[in-house]
């Protein structure tokens, strides 16, 4: 600069020395300057004083030159201290040039300008307000400087300006929140402390409602939470709670709808920090919220799933979401299972008009939001407000995550179970529309039977048992969904004893009732049918499994209808190996479960038709396997029948397994289950069939230790020459009981021979088969 140019009013020798490189030079020469500037206050020269600070900034400031520039922020200075009160007059000339040297690339020069813009708001304090946001910004870069002199100079400037914002009672809040939602995303870690610095200081200044704009920075502060220092997620995780405890005052004020897909972003981060502090928010937002949060049900469900099968190295956040899980459970209610739309529902205070959007499998893994993020059709939650609008439980997103985390066998058990545990809950509270998905939903819950854990097994078979029994489920005419090879043949009787004090299905509406109800639907024999069709392609499941479930079910459902629906779809089975494993499953686990009592004791007499009709249904399945059918007549008491059956096994073609299965009936009449048949061998008179029937057996046996159990029994009869009879011997009226005129034992061994001969065959050809196969291995 030509120090001879005409600078007035200031004097050449002044403008010598604002450019002299000594910094004691360029302090005398701002102490001439605010000499000058208070004579031109007292005189209220405003024209000169602005002259004066154009020259300082033109001229001085924003010369090419760098002592110039530090000439001109001292002179800045040096008029605002000048100016006193008066400098908010001029405070735009004032801070622009010296926040363009905070860029500079002399950090020398940039301390000058940290240290000429603190004396300058000094001196203003309030009246720099206005331009907060261009010092915030100017500051906010200063806070990463590499020079330590620097960061410690914007560090004075920047408490000073918190000083005086704590103060004031004028902050532009709206004005700012652009600015901070711009600077919270950045990358830098001084930033980021100053970033956090600052929303600390404006939360707790009374005046200032953060609150309002929290769904604006709520993502931010996540992303600040998961930085590498220690103490910046430490600040980060104070300013979390700060706000969490302000929610929890002030809930009415929040805006829980705009923060909720934030916090399901969150809640599935891989920071554990992160995911347990969104997963506390989101508890908290559960809670306080309640059903506002019920649009957003399968975003939650996307991040709550997973964590609940965390193992003990993430106990805290497993913990919390299965809080959340069950929080968010206990918002569906009855009044959701409204079919007409028109008809009013549960209202809740004014949220997001928009519909909860359907969140598809790869929401699991992606965490897509599953509501309207636009802010701009959110209300504020509060519990006062006139405008009420209804929530409605969109099933269709929650279903397709509950079906999502289901089929994915890399999901933990405990995951699984919450997932079954939701579909019932459903199926319970809203069981008319979640009986749209039941037949999407079958397939994936007949496959879950194979699960390796008998909990999941468990909660799968109470969901299955609720749907076939649900009122709700029950179609027109009592016809239920089916693909084509699922229609039923012809019609079975279905006998559904009554029960004292059993809730009317018109009234229950099928949200109260039990599983175990012995209501049936529509959709009983189907699952009676696929869970066949299961066993019978997955022939190591009825193996491990089949009993397990069999017997659960019958504690689930009316076992009289289990057996007598599974008895009938077996009697048409055209894979007869099959039908004869199934069936000495069934009477297997019909002559020991302690759940299958009462239907034995039902059995045991046949007093009733709804028990002779029971006995025959059995009876024409059971008769797949020999052994089986005597062994459901030993139960029955139908001894002469039984020894009719075993005459006829002279010609059966006697197997190894066959014996085996005598072997077993031998073992099973020694059971408890047998005792009163023991007892009845006391009375030979008037039992002359069933010791008949147990020499049969006995001459059956090769002297094996079954033979001897047998023979060892045999020989406790007393008085054997009573065991003479002839068929015209008339029974005594000690006889436990006759046999039922109701039910056509002739017919019933024509059945027997007809379904062993169908057997024979079936063996002979595939004895054929084999012997063609052997021939082609050997050509």
């Amino acid at each position: 600069m030509n120090a001879e140019r005409d600078l007035s009013p200031l004097t050449p020798g002044v403008v010598r020395a604002l450019t002299d490189k000594l910094y004691e030079k360029r302090k005398v020469a701002a102490l001439e300057i605010e000499k000058l500037v208070r004579e031109f206050v007292a005189q209220n020269n405003t024209s000169q004083i602005k002259h004066v600070i154009q020259i300082l900034s033109q001229e001085f400031a924003l010369s090419q030159h760098p002592h110039s520039r530090k000439g001109g922020l001292i002179g800045l200075a040096a008029c605002s201290i000048a100016l006193g009160k008066d400098s908010g007059l001029y405070l735009k000339e004032l801070i622009e040039p010296v926040l363009t040297c905070f860029n500079d690339a002399d950090s020398r020069l940039r301390y000058y300008a940290c240290e000429a813009l603190y004396n300058i708001v000094k001196v203003a304090r309030g009246s720099v307000l206005p331009h907060f946001n261009v010092l915030f910004d100017g500051l906010s870069k200063l806070a990463a400087d590499p020079d330590p002199n620097v960061k410690s100079g914007s560090e004075l400037l920047d408490r000073l300006l918190k000083d005086i914002v704590t103060e004031s009672n004028q902050f532009d809040l709206v004005g700012f929140i652009p600015l901070l939602r711009e600077r919270i995303y950045s990358n830098n870690q001084y930033a980021r402390q100053f970033i956090i610095s600052w929303i600390l200081v404006l939360e707790s200044v009374p005046d200032i409602n953060l609150l309002d704009y929290l769904p604006e920075i709520l993502d931010g502060l996540f992303q600040i939470l998961g930085d590498n220092s220690k103490e910046i997620r430490k600040m980060c995780e104070v300013a979390l709670g700060e706000f969490l405890k302000e929610i929890k005052k002030n809930p009415s004020s929040v805006k829980f709808a705009e923060m909720a897909n934030i916090l399901v972003i969150h809640c599935q981060a891989a920071d554990d920090l992160i995911q347990l502090t969104a997963m506390c928010w989101m508890r908290e937002f559960i809670q306080l919220a309640g059903r506002v949060m019920l649009p957003y049900s399968s975003g939650i469900l996307t991040a709550v799933l997973p964590c609940l099968s965390y193992d003990d190295r993430k106990k805290n956040i497993k913990e919390v979401a299965n809080v959340c899980n069950q929080s968010l459970m206990k918002l569906v209610i009855p009044e959701d299972d409204e079919m007409d739309e028109a008809k009013p529902s549960v209202t809740i205070p004014a949220e997001p008009t928009s519909e909860e959007n359907l969140s598809k499998p790869e929401a699991g893994i992606t965490g897509s939001l599953d509501a309207s993020g636009d802010s701009s059709n959110s209300s504020v939650f509060t519990v006062t407000s006139c405008e009420r609008i209804q929530v409605t439980l969109n099933l269709d997103g929650i279903v397709q995550v509950l079906d999502y985390h289901l089929s994915d066998t890399s999901i933990g058990m405990m995951t699984r179970i919450a997932v079954l545990k939701w579909l019932y809950h459903l199926y319970i509270k809203t069981p008319r529309k979640m009986f749209r998905h039941t037949d999407s939903l079958f397939p994936i819950l007949l496959r879950t039977l194979s699960d390796e854990s008998d909990e999941v097994i468990l909660k799968d078979l109470e969901l299955l048992a609720e749907i076939a029994s649900s009122p709700a489920g029950q179609t027109e005419e009592g016809q239920g969904p089916s693909d084509g090879s699922d229609v039923r043949p012809g019609p079975v009787e279905l006998h559904v004893p009554a029960r004292a004090g059993q809730l009317s299905s018109s009234s229950t509406k099928g949200l109260e009732c039990s599983p175990s109800t012995p209501t049936m639907n529509s959709y009983f024999y189907k699952f009676m049918i696929n869970l066949l069709k299961r066993f019978s392609s997955e022939r190591k499941l009825l193996e491990t499994r089949g009993a397990f479930i069999i017997r659960q079910l019958c504690l689930l459902l009316n076992a009289e209808n289990i057996f007598h629906s599974m008895a009938d779809i077996l009697l048409r089975e055209e894979d007869l190996k099959f039908a004869s494993t199934m069936v000495h499953t069934l009477n297997t686990i019909l002559l020991t479960s302690s759940e299958l009592f009462q239907l034995r004791n039902q059995l045991k007499d046949l007093k009733t038709p709804e028990s002779r009709n029971l006995f025959c249904c059995l009876y024409r399945s059971w008769c797949h396997n020999p052994v089986t059918t005597v062994s459901l007549c030993f139960l029955t008491q139908n001894y002469k029948h039984a020894y009719d059956l075993i005459q006829k096994f002279g010609d059966l073609e006697v197997t190894v397994d066959f014996l085996t299965e005598v072997d077993k009936l031998v073992q099973l009449i020694e059971c408890p289950i047998f005792t009163y048949l023991r007892l009845q061998l006391l009375d030979v008179k008037n039992n002359p069939y069933l010791i008949k029937a147990l020499y049969g057996l006995l001459m059956l046996l090769p002297q094996s230790s079954a033979f001897q159990l047998l023979s060892h029994r045999l020989q406790c009869v007393p008085n054997p020459e009573l065991m003479q009879t002839t068929d015209n011997t008339k029974p005594s009226t000690t006889f436990k009981r006759t046999a039922s005129p109701n039910i056509d034992y002739t017919e019933l061994l024509q059945h027997f021979e007809k379904v062993q001969n169908k057997h024979l065959e079936a063996r002979h050809q595939r004895a054929g088969r084999a012997e063609q196969l052997d021939r082609r291995v050997v050509l």
